[in-house]
Parts: structure tokens; sequence; C-alpha cells
């Protein structure tokens, strides 16, 4: 084969195995925080007087500044080195979850909770875009993206377990302090580990109009669906926020196309591979994000288990996801095509969510919610290992930065548009039953319990039933728009740009 400008990315870091631990270990702290905090939400409330109002912004301060900052991040890191940005970002975090432990107050939880969310917006697309760069053989990134991409998808899962045994036998400043060693150990190891080129580097000046608007446009998005589930659809705020956020998110769509050096460059966006797995990625963690928050409920209240029971039993869905991504996407990732592990990986887990449509007050775990979480979860993990590797696909080293953090973007935009979403259909659901069923309702006693418990139900099993359309338009989209080839087979590479950027990668090898 002749060589190529794109030759010299093609040797192997020496280091890359080694460098893959710390990698993991960050990014499973990462996704870690973004379900550990909800266990302890409760405990923290009530020591730091937090209000019930006010108490959703413990969350909502997390998510705005991850949503809004994550762009912003990935421009950073390809900018200042992802291996700088990366050991920037933990140090940062570490700091924000030691402020988040110690914390005495409102204000100062809050504070932490945005400042983690910052130093997460740095770190996230930091950590996949290093994978991207630094494993380039076909077999071996099979395997470092089959591991990142169970922790991405079943770290939320390990959170809840985390976070239920933290508060129940510790204390909730755990659930903070918890990540300070991970974060430690991550940081120490990547400084010496990891050696990137300054060649990969983009130093192009700064989009600053470009940071303001996306920023602005994310966080009105972000804010306007965790608004809607508390405030209702209607509720002006809310309308106010999603015009805003269209009216920006345009502004900057027409801004990036328009400067030299745009903070996303549209050629990342209109590949037709990369813009199949932002979508149905984004997609599929809507109904991700759904299940978590409708289980847990379901096993705590309808149920009555504790918040460590809980939190183990979602145990086969963790192992479905590890078994998924390290066997079955790793092992095939080098024989077939993407799209033919993302297409029947969504509906496999789309048949998982299927089956707990069938959710009833005394439903059995292991007859119904333990099947359904293990097909969910080796359907999910088949599905995200190849989306987690072609988030890169076609595209030059140095946007490396901002293609990763257009996928946490959308799994981050789509964890907030389920949780909204899926939680008002949930509740119109069950506002429905109980109209319906008000006589019994009013007759109080163990009658009465029933009926509520079954009003929740209803309320979980309509929202599933919209999480399966959801899975199974994740798998259309995956089938249609991805096209590329199996690594190495020289299939259709990318198709949106046909730039010089984009040419300089296309060898068969590299999946980018």
């Amino acid at each position: 084969m002749p060589k190529t400008a794109a030759t010299p990315q093609l040797a192997a870091d020496p280091s890359r195995w080694k460098a893959l631990i710390f990698i993991a270990l960050a990014q499973l702290m990462v996704v870690l925080d973004a379900t550990i905090v909800n266990i302890a939400l409760p405990s923290a409330q009530t020591d730091l007087g937090i209000s019930d109002g006010n108490r959703q912004w413990v969350i909502t301060a997390y998510a705005l500044a991850f949503g809004g900052l994550l762009l912003f991040g990935g421009r950073i890191a390809d900018k200042w080195g992802r291996k700088n940005a990366f050991v920037v970002g933990l140090i940062g975090f570490a700091l924000a979850s030691a402020l988040g432990g110690a914390a005495t107050g409102e204000a100062m939880m809050l504070g932490a909770r945005a400042l983690q969310g910052a130093f997460g917006a740095l770190l996230a697309p930091a950590a996949l875009s290093l994978l991207a760069v630094m494993f380039t053989d076909a077999k071996e990134r099979a395997k470092a993206f089959g591991i990142y991409g169970a922790i991405a998808g079943g770290g939320g899962a390990v959170g809840l377990i985390l976070g239920g045994v933290l508060t129940e036998y510790l204390n909730w400043r755990w659930t903070f302090f918890v990540n300070i060693p991970f974060a430690i150990i991550a940081a120490v190891g990547a400084w010496l580990v990891i050696r990137e080129s300054a060649g990969s580097r983009n130093r192009a000046p700064l989009d600053i109009p470009g940071v303001v608007l996306s920023t602005l446009g994310l966080v009105s998005l972000v804010y306007g669906f965790t608004r809607a589930e508390s405030a209702g659809w209607s509720d002006g705020v809310t309308v106010g926020m999603f015009i805003a956020s269209a009216v920006l998110l345009a502004a900057f769509v027409f801004v990036e196309s328009k400067v030299k050096s745009p903070l996303l460059p549209l050629r990342v966006l209109l590949e037709r591979n990369r813009g199949g797995v932002y979508l149905s990625l984004g997609l599929a963690v809507i109904s991700m994000f759904g299940l978590f928050l409708f289980l847990t409920y379901y096993l705590q209240v309808v149920k009555g288990y504790s918040p460590v029971m809980t939190g183990f039993a979602f145990l086969p869905m963790i192992a479905g996801m590890i078994t998924g991504s390290t066997q079955i996407g790793a092992r095939l990732m080098t024989r077939v095509a993407p799209r033919l592990l993302m297409g029947p990986g969504f509906l496999l887990a789309a048949t998982g969510m299927l089956l707990l449509t069938q959710l009833e007050v005394g439903s059995s775990y292991p007859a119904l919610i333990l099947p359904a979480q293990l097909l969910l979860g080796l359907g999910m993990g088949t599905a995200f290992m190849p989306a987690m590797s072609l988030a890169t696909h076609g595209v030059n080293p140095a946007d490396a930065g901002v293609a990763s953090a257009m996928v946490n973007t959308s799994q981050q935009v789509g964890g907030a548009i389920g949780t909204a979403l899926l939680n008002t259909i949930a509740a119109s659901a069950t506002t429905a039953y109980l109209t319906d069923h008000a006589a019994e309702a009013a007759a109080g006693g163990a009658a009465g319990k029933l009926i509520q418990a079954q009003a929740m139900v209803e309320g979980y099993s309509s929202a599933i039933w919209w999480a399966v359309g959801i899975l199974v338009a994740s798998s259309v989209l995956a089938l249609t728009l991805i096209n590329t080839g199996r690594p190495g087979a020289g299939g259709p590479v990318a198709s949106g740009s046909g730039s010089a950027e984009d040419t300089e990668v296309k060898v068969p090898v590299i999946a980018h």
C-alpha cells in the first residue's frame, strides 16, 4: 500500500494498554457520578437543609455545566493537548468532589456540583479522544473500545450499587469522597504513561462566538428538559428555554459555517457515520436513563427494596453490558460492519425493554426483571462498543477531542430528555389511572395503597412502551445512516466532507 499522510499514526504506542487502565478508571468515575449522587440525595438534603424545590439543582447543576461545556472541553483538549486536559480535568474533579463532600450548606453543595460538571466536561472528551489516537490496530481498538463501552454503558448502574452501600453503611458524603482516590490514581498514572505527540494538537485560535453560543444553547436545552419534568411542558420558562435554545444553536451552526477556525467543524457532524452514531446513541440513552429512574422507584417504593438491594438488583444489566461489549462487540467488530452490531444490539435491548412493559405490582424479579435486564444489557453493550469507536470515524486527529465531545453531548442531552420526557409520560398515565379508580383510591387502607401502587406501575409501563419505540428508532437510524465497512475491510468511509483533513486518515486499518 502506498504511504499516506496517516502512515505515521499507525505506529503503536508502547504504553497504550497501561494508559487504558487509567483512562477507563477516569471514565468510570465520571459515569458513576451521574447516578451515585441520586441515591445519596435524600440524606444530603436533610443534612444540608435543602428545600424540596431546590433539591433538583443538586442534579441539574452538574448536568448543566457538563452538558453545556462539553464542546468547549473537547476543543480545549484538541488545542491544549489531550493528556494535559485529561490530568487537569481529573485534578479539578477531585477538588470539586472534596468540596461537595465537605459541603456545609446548599450554596456550597450546588457550587461543588457545577464545578464537577465543568471539569467532567474537560475530562470526558479527552479520555475518549486519547483512546482514538492511541489504538490504531483494528483488533486492539476493538478490545479497547469494548472495555470503554462496557464502562460507559454499565457505570451508571454500578453507581446505584456503590451509592446505596456508601449511603447505608457510611455516610452520603462518601459518595463524593470516593471520587478522590479514583482521580488521584488516574491522574498520576496518566501523567507517567501517556505520551502524546504535539503534532496532533489543533493550534487554531479559539472560536469565542462559537463557545458562547454553543454553551448557552446547550445549557438552555438541558435546563428546558430538566424544568419540564418538574414544572410541565407548557410552563412559560420551559417554553422560553426551548425557544432560546433553538435560536442559539441555529446561530451557532451559522457562525460555524462562516468562521475560519470553528469550535465544531461542521464536517464532524455531517459525515453520515458519525452523525448516525450521535443520533442513534442519543436516542438509546433516552431509554436507558428513563429505565434507571423507573426501576429504582419500582424496586424501592413498590417492592420495598433497600437502597443496597436496589443497587444489587441492577447487577444483571451490568453483567449483560460487560459481556455484550467485551465478548460480543469486541470479538465481532473486526469481522462485521458496525451497523450490524449497533442495529441488532439496539433491537435486542428493545426486546428486554418490551418484557418490562409487563410489569405488575406482584411481578417476580427472577422471572421478569432479571431476564429483561440481561437482554437490555447485552444489547446495549453490543451497540455501545462500536458506537464509541465510530465517534472519531474519518476525523482529523486534531479534531478528535471535539468529535469525542459530541458523543458525550448526545448522551448528556439524551439523558436529560429521557428523564424529563419519560417521567412526564409516566406521571400522566399514573394520574389517569387514579382518576379512573378514584373511588377505590379514596377507600384508604390496604385497598387504597394497592391502587396507588398499581397506578405507579401503570405509569412506568406506559413510559417503557415509549422507550421500546425509541430503541427501535435507534436501531433503524444505525442501520440506515451508518454505512462504513468493518475495520480493515476498506468499506465506505467518511462521505460527508471530502476534505483533505478527512482523507488524511482514510486508511483501511483505522476506524476513525
